[in-house]
């Protein structure tokens, strides 16, 4: 008995993903309407000051990052909106979390997260007429 819960904790222990302060659970994105919707679940957490939600549009481009997140602790579970999808014209994009421990160690990076989100040209210009009067 005591062989088979060893096994099983090593296998759950290799199913998340670590990485400079945090262990991931998992990392996933979904469309959500005129959004796109981000979460992800910590393991466990330590000497860890933020993470950071960076999008590029498609294949091509470079990481922008769209806001930050702080850490909650371990076992924490995270969600963050993208409200500034339907902005862009892609239809493709690619989300990763920068991870910033405390210090001036070396980020690091979640793996990729790619999502399809597509938007009619009559929302993506009637929320952009709404987002200048906000």
């Amino acid at each position: 008995m005591k062989k088979i819960l060893h096994i099983l904790v090593v296998v759950m222990v290799l199913s998340a993903t670590a990485f400079a302060g945090a262990f991931l659970d998992f990392f996933s994105g979904r469309s959500d309407g005129d959004s796109i919707t981000l979460e992800w679940k910590t393991r466990s957490e330590s000497n860890l000051q933020r993470y950071e939600v960076q999008r590029k549009a498609g294949d091509n481009g470079d990481f922008v990052t769209l806001g930050t997140v702080s850490p909650k602790g371990s076992n924490s579970m995270y969600t963050y909106i993208d409200r500034s999808a339907y902005k862009e014209t892609a239809n493709i994009y690619v989300y990763r979390l920068k991870i910033v421990e405390n210090g001036s160690g070396p980020a690091s990076y979640s793996n990729e997260v790619t999502v399809s989100h597509s938007v009619s040209s009559v929302k993506r210009t009637w929320g952009s007429i709404k987002a200048m009067f906000r």
